[in-house]
């Protein structure tokens, strides 16, 4: 088991989703998980810090939307470009943007309770179709997202987004291990809604 694992996500929706749905699990792996944000960083700080990493037995993922890029593969080859000497098999790509792997966790229970239209799959995501989906009910942005969170099911969310699953697997991560805390509270959220 290595000391701990740093997450190099791209901003703070990124941030707030990997705290609150993966940094639990991956914690079993690792003594110790950070999330940080690298899109307001210096290309040369990122990598500085990502050898500094390395150099201490420590590990990390760098995880990126795959945006307007036609494939995983060209995004990982402009993530290798902006960054040069990482190694390209710690990168994560999310198909199409993180916004799309918030949606995928929920059921059509949590849909309907937060007034979103029932989805099959969430694969085709993009900022901008989530934006629209806000109900205007919700404060911001940030408070749609902290909402979303309160009723994310991973198992939903396996089935509902291919690279949140191919994320899981590839991090060899046990959805059945799932912290109680989590499930508790959706439960409670769920079963507060249905009164």
């Amino acid at each position: 088991m290595r000391r701990k694992l740093f997450i190099w996500v791209e901003g703070g929706s990124d941030a707030r989703f990997f705290e609150a749905v993966l940094q639990p699990l991956l914690e079993k792996k690792y003594n110790r998980v950070e999330v940080r944000t690298y899109a307001s960083l210096k290309k040369s700080k990122v990598v500085n810090l990502l050898r500094g990493i390395m150099a201490s037995d420590n590990d990390y993922i760098l995880v990126a939307d795959i945006d307007q890029e036609p494939c995983v593969t060209a995004k990982k080859q402009r993530i290798l470009d902006r960054f040069r000497n990482i190694d390209g098999g710690r990168i994560r790509v999310v198909i199409k943007e993180i916004e799309s792997w918030y949606l995928a966790g929920l059921d059509d229970a949590a849909s309907s309770i937060l007034g979103l239209p029932d989805m099959e799959t969430t694969d085709a995501v993009t900022k901008e179709d989530f934006n629209v989906l806000i109900p205007e009910k919700f404060d911001s942005r940030i408070d749609f997202m902290m909402e979303i969170l309160k009723y994310f099911s991973m198992n939903i969310a396996l089935k509902k987004n291919r690279s949140f699953a191919y994320f899981t697997s590839r991090q060899r991560l046990k959805v059945g291990a799932m912290p109680r805390r989590e499930e508790d509270q959706r439960t409670n959220i769920l079963e507060g809604a249905l009164k």
